[in-house]
This record gives C-alpha cells, structure tokens and sequence, in this order.
C-alpha cells in the first residue's frame, strides 16, 4: 500500500477534525500517554462494572453515538479556524464520569480504527487529551454544584467545558514540546489561543444540551439511571437527534481545525505521517467519493458501530458484576 508523506485526511474539506496523527509525538512520549490511558480505563472499567445500572446501558450507546456525530460538526471560530465538540464533560454529566469515560475512549478508538483520523501509535494520546480529561474535569466541577440551583449547575457546567478544551490542548502542548515538534515558548501560546474561542463553541453546546435534558428528562441527571417508568422515548430521542446531526455533518466548516491550523502556521504539518491502512479514510465511503451522501453513510457507520460496541462492552461489564466469586474452601 502507497503511504503518503503526510496525513492523507488534512486536506479533505470534509474532514471533521485532526486528532494528533503518527509522526507529530515521538514513540516513548506516545508510549507514556498509552500507559496512563491504559490506567485510567482500566479504573473507569472497574468503577462501571460496579455502579452500571440497567437503562444506563442503552443511555451509553445513545450517547457515544451522538459524540461520535457531533464531532463530526466543525465549527468557525476566528481567524479562518474551526472547531468541534469533545463531549466529555456532557458525557460524564449525564453517565457520571467512569460510564463517560469508557463512552469517549471507545469514540476516539472508532475514529482511529476505522477512519484513520489520528496515528494508531498517537492513539492513547488522543483518548487521553479528548476523552478521559475533559470527562474527568467535567464531573469534579459539576459535582461540587450538585445541590446547586439550575443557573449555577449550567454556568458550572459551560466552565467545565471549556477549561475541558484548554486543558486538552495544553496537554497536546506540553506533549508536542516533549516529542520535539515544536518549542514551548511557540506551541503553548498558540495553541491555547486558538481553543480558546474554540472553547466556548464547546461551553455553549454542552450547556445547551445539558439545559434540555434538564427540562425533559431531569432524572437522567439525577440517578444512575434513568427513570424506570419513564419509557424509552429518551432513546427515541437521541437517535432522532443523531440523525439529525449526521445530516448536517457535510455542511461542516472546511477551515482547519485548531491542531491543523498551529501545524500550519508553525510548519510541522509534514511530520505527520498517514495511517498503515485505509477504511473509511475522511469519514468517506471510497467508491461513492468526497460527497454529502458519502459522508452522511460512513458517520451513520460510525455511529453504528461506536454505539453497538459500548452497548456490547456495558453488557459484558454486567455480566461480570453478576458473576459470583468463586471462593475455594480453606483445607
């Protein structure tokens, strides 16, 4: 297979996003960022196996699938740059911060795997600095407003998300310095001024959809679990809504996004290096082309697939909480 000298998926109009592809990191601090990324999944997998309730379990799929959409919606920011949702701290609110971990580090391994959009080396990076960051940032904030009033909760909860973004992209910054991609006294300034503005599109989505679920479905918020005798229509709901946001996902901003444009403006673009393997490359279908049609089809794939893989996962975790512990008599 031909591999190109950069990131394939950085000049397609469609692309939704850059996560940090192979090439931008160097191999012990991609090596560090799997290993704390391994840590933490495997506490967030302890943790749900333990605390998963039964509608909760749906409530996941739902809710990787619509993250997985709606960062497929990237937004113009200043300067000819755009943006796009992390999710974490909507996740974590909504699942609480284990449950929401588990649902972001399975987006970011969808994306990798399937889309080639981020290194598969660079990966735990991505999970990291995305996911599990801004899903733990999200909850310590949001938990210390709990028996707050509505305005406190949600103006809590838009500074959770945007310190989610800025502490991402300092992690991102501190990461690319350490590997030797860019200088710190350059990277750090840049790219914290750049997801600045970026943050607050992700203040103001997350409040907005934390605000809605308040007024329909407050006890999603409230529990562990959503009310029993509330019907499925919160599932009905989120596919709704996901189908709704996979339609509007070709009219995403084609301005790059805050990595892409400081790689630019800071020339090391060329060091990334494009994935072993090509699938739905671009969140395209190949042989239908650079499309609307084409892109609508593979997010649909990809919200498939990330919803049925943490239904399957939340699943198994049941599963293993309910298995008694064999306990071998003492001779």
């Amino acid at each position: 297979m031909l591999l190109l000298p950069i990131v394939p998926n950085l000049t397609n109009s469609n692309n939704p996003a850059l996560h940090i592809p192979d090439g931008f990191l160097n191999v012990p601090i991609s090596l560090l960022c799997w290993l704390i990324t391994i840590i933490l999944i495997s506490q967030a997998v302890r943790h749900t196996k333990t605390s998963l309730g039964e509608r909760q379990v749906p409530l996941m799929g739902i809710m990787a699938a619509l993250i997985f959409a709606a960062q497929m919606i990237n937004f113009p920011v200043a300067g000819g740059t755009s943006g796009h949702l992390l999710g974490g701290v909507l996740a974590a609110v909504v699942l609480g911060p284990w449950a929401g971990m588990v649902v972001m580090a399975s987006v970011v391994a969808v994306q990798g795997l399937l889309f080639q959009d981020g290194g598969l080396l660079a990966m735990g990076a991505n999970i990291l600095n995305m996911g599990l960051l801004s899903a733990l940032i999200g909850y310590g904030l949001y938990r210390l407003v709990l028996g707050q009033n509505r305005l406190v909760k949600l103006t809590t909860i838009g500074l959770a998300a945007w310190l989610s973004v800025m502490t991402g992209a300092l992690v991102t910054s501190l990461e690319l310095w350490l590997s030797g991609t860019s200088p710190l006294r350059i990277v750090v300034p840049a790219m914290l001024g750049v997801h600045a503005f970026i943050g607050l599109g992700e203040a103001l989505i997350t409040v907005a959809a934390i605000s809605f679920i308040m007024q329909t479905r407050a006890d999603i918020l409230e529990s562990a679990t959503p009310d029993p005798h509330g019907g499925r229509g919160w599932i009905v709901g989120g596919v709704v809504a996901t189908i709704i946001v996979l339609f509007l996902s070709p009219w995403a901003s084609a301005d790059p996004d805050g990595l892409e444009r400081v790689a630019e403006d800071w020339h090391f673009l060329e060091r990334g290096t494009s994935a072993p393997y090509q699938l739905l490359p671009d969140y395209t279908i190949p042989f239908l082309g650079e499309t609307a049609m084409s892109t609508m089809l593979a997010g649909a794939i990809g919200a498939v697939v990330v919803a049925v893989l943490v239904i399957l996962l939340a699943r198994f975790l049941q599963r293993l909480s309910k298995s008694p512990t064999q306990v071998q008599p003492s001779r």
